[in-house]
């Protein structure tokens, strides 16, 4: 997890970044820090987020690494000074899978644990989805994305479970998506 704090943060909003790259890499730069630095020339915090990815790693790994970032950057708010409940998360692609995913698939943390970080919620208190892989599921899925994050032969209940569109609720944190039709990788009706 990478920060980016802009000199003056009004706001005091954060904003974690998960870069896409089918789950098999990150774009670090042109979904990562140059959107890290678009939002603090805005006055915003961003951290970067190199999350695990496939071939090596698979859910729900990469979305433990989300979950986690969350925590973390809530649990160091003041050090950053923002505040803890304008967390949001800004995922491409591959990352917007894995930002669909923290929003609907998220704890209130554990009150009990001895890490202060696993005491906060790993609930993002808004999501931007950019041309995001939202489902898992034929025919609309990025199969390279579901191979790299469920591995080649992913069961029914897998795909279901890392397909948020079948998980909104009303505790869905408020959602911002943008797609566009002559996307060449990711079909737009994600």
């Amino acid at each position: 997890l990478t920060a980016y704090i802009p000199s003056s943060n009004p706001n005091p909003t954060a904003v974690i970044v998960p870069p896409g790259g089918g789950y098999v890499h990150l774009s670090m730069v042109h979904e990562g820090s140059d959107i890290a630095q678009w939002l603090n020339a805005r006055g915003i915090a961003a951290f970067v987020l190199k999350y695990r990815l496939g071939p090596r790693y698979h859910d729900p790994i990469e979305l433990e690494d989300a979950q986690r970032a969350i925590r973390t950057v809530r649990a160091d708010a003041a050090q950053y000074n923002i505040s803890p409940d304008k967390v949001g998360m800004w995922g491409f692609s591959a990352g917007g899978n894995l930002t669909a995913s923290a929003g609907t698939r998220f704890d209130s943390g554990n009150s009990a644990a001895t890490d202060p970080i696993d005491r906060q919620s790993s609930r993002p208190d808004f999501l931007i989805l950019a041309y995001p892989v939202i489902t898992m599921t034929d025919p609309y899925v990025h199969k390279g994305s579901r191979t790299a994050l469920l591995g080649p032969d992913p069961t029914q209940a897998a795909i279901e479970a890392n397909s948020p569109e079948l998980h909104v609720t009303p505790q869905t944190p408020p959602t911002f998506l943008y797609a566009t039709t002559d996307d060449g990788t990711v079909p737009a009706i994600n």
